[in-house]
């Protein structure tokens, strides 16, 4: 499959609202840097792994200028408790209708314990100041995953 979503190509904008139902636009954040990563679903193990990981690295990122954002089609309530539970500092946006992951390639059929399913897939960019992608990460692996931005940025 062919990816519309290519490094050094500018980033598909978007606005969605967080887990406190603040819009977010990513245009608005040009002069940063922005980790942007989507993920299944609230609440499962890979997925709070990867969020936890992210958390714990937050303040490493921020010195270095990035902003975490989060994606997933779970509701604004949803990411609120997620948020809440587990004292997640960056903001996690709802794409409910998953019209965002489509733009980034991050929704379409997987495989989940062998069965073929149509979902979000656990994909990342890194898009630099000027709204470019910087890099791109497919299939993303939770555990571990946050770590490796310290090698690549």
């Amino acid at each position: 499959m062919r990816k519309s979503v290519k490094e050094g190509v500018a980033a598909p904008d978007f606005t969605l609202k967080d887990q406190h139902g603040k819009k977010v636009t990513l245009s608005k954040l040009r002069g940063k840097k922005v980790i942007l990563y989507f993920y299944p679903k609230d609440f499962t193990p890979g997925c709070t792994n990867e969020a936890c990981e992210f958390r714990d690295l937050h303040e490493q990122l921020k010195k270095l200028d990035y902003v975490v954002l989060a994606v997933s089609a779970d509701s604004v309530e949803s990411h609120k408790k997620f948020a809440a539970k587990y004292k997640l500092p960056f903001q996690i946006l709802s794409d409910e209708d998953n019209s965002v992951a489509k733009a980034y390639d991050s929704y379409g059929e997987k495989v989940f314990f062998g069965h073929k399913i149509a979902g979000v897939k656990r994909n990342t960019f890194l898009i630099d100041d000027s709204g470019v992608v910087k890099k791109a990460f497919w299939k993303v692996v939770p555990v571990g995953h946050a770590k490796k931005f310290l090698r690549v940025i």
